[in-house]
């Protein structure tokens, strides 16, 4: 019997733990029981994004909050501002137009960061700009971006700030209060390593302003909605909630403060650096050329000539059960991903790393065999993995 893994950026590997949690014997929403969880895990979403802001648990994926963020925050025909680098960045232009704001797109190099100075200078050349939108850690790249600068910068505006925070909350820094985040999203598939299908979302003072005024429409996503039911003895949800969902986040959470942030960051760093180098080591190259622009969530692998990228994660998947995530967008085909985000561990990468061995040695792709693995350990070693 052949084990399968999955090293994708979300959903992720869950833990034994958190599988027994999900579970269990489903609740009612409405019951005292339920209530308490609920009431629960609004208060460790808090702490986990470091925010005393109003934080609503919503039952959909991260694009659910995405979404979430654009119809409650602005008024039809609203200017924002899209920093986009990647396929998560055009997403929120296309939410933004389907919705009637108008979008002035700052768009860079998939695998580039963006420059918080341009953000800066679009804002001082259009003071009509309601709304900056701008990926934390962009999903389909890689690429890290400097949130604690654009931050500093978006505050002195009458903008609002939105931080897709989905891959990136959880495996690296992200201080929603002190960096000035006014709208952040996340998703439970991700760092937190509970099953897919709820999103959360922390809203600012500065941001309840603006929602207040909003005139798009919306329903299931309505946030003042949520907010009136959070705000009832006990809390609750508007609508029926992903209840087996949440338990499993509640459960995921205290895990994650098990473990100690800075000790999950550095888990997270580690992973990232070995796959990075071991691939390197296979001859092969990074799509974000500079290391310091490198999130690690996902390392993107720009597949080489000769070697058909949507072979190569077939292989690794249908005959070594490793499953990894190709390209998206317009870089699909010319891409592959390797998740390390999440319930991901040492052995894990280490098993990644031999199934992409065997799949591009199956290409005729020229290397020593075990030069990758080899790789890793060294890296794991010298950075004090296990201690």
């Amino acid at each position: 019997m052949r084990k399968n893994y999955v090293m994708t950026p979300g959903p992720v590997p869950i833990s034994n733990e958190v599988l027994i949690e999900h579970g269990k014997p489903l609740m009612h929403h409405r019951s005292p029981e339920f209530s308490k969880i609920f009431a629960e895990l609004t208060e460790k979403l808090k702490k986990f994004m470091q925010t005393e802001n109003d934080v609503f648990v919503l039952t959909a994926s991260g694009t659910g909050a995405m979404e979430a963020a654009v119809t409650n925050t602005f008024c039809t025909g609203d200017k924002v501002l899209v920093a986009s680098v990647g396929n998560f960045g055009e997403r929120f232009k296309k939410m933004s137009k389907t919705f009637g704001l108008e979008v002035i797109a700052l768009d860079y190099e998939w695998g580039k960061p963006v420059n918080p100075e341009d953000i800066k200078k679009a804002l001082d050349q259009d003071p009509d700009i309601k709304g900056v939108m701008i990926q934390h850690s962009e999903t389909s790249t890689g690429v890290l971006n400097d949130i604690e600068a654009v931050g500093k910068i978006v505050k002195d505006y009458p903008a609002v700030l939105i931080v897709d925070a989905i891959s990136g909350i959880g495996a690296s820094e992200l201080k929603v209060d002190e960096w000035n985040l006014d709208i952040v999203c996340g998703g439970s598939q991700k760092a937190i390593s509970a099953p897919s299908g709820a999103a959360f979302i922390s809203v600012s003072a500065k941001a309840w302003q603006m929602i207040e005024k909003s005139d798009i429409p919306r329903f299931y996503f309505c946030l003042l909605a949520a907010k009136k039911s959070a705000d009832k003895n006990p809390p609750q949800t508007p609508w029926t909630p992903g209840i087996s969902i949440i338990v499993a986040m509640n459960k995921a959470l205290d895990m994650f403060f098990e473990e100690g942030r800075e000790k999950v960051y550095e888990r997270h760093r580690v992973n990232a650096l070995a796959v990075q180098s071991a691939c390197e080591k296979l001859g092969l190259e990074m799509l974000v050329t500079d290391p310091e622009s490198r999130g690690v969530s996902v390392t993107s692998i720009k597949v080489p000539e000769n070697i058909d990228g949507k072979l190569l994660t077939k292989t690794m998947r249908v005959k070594y059960g490793v499953t990894i995530a190709g390209g998206q967008g317009k870089l699909t085909g010319l891409i592959f991903r390797i998740g390390h985000l999440g319930y991901v561990g040492i052995f894990d990468v280490i098993t990644a790393l031999s199934a992409l061995e065997f799949a591009l040695k199956e290409q005729g792709w020229k290397f020593e065999l075990g030069i990758s693995v080899t790789e890793a350990q060294k890296v794991f070693f010298e950075n004090n993995y296990m201690e």
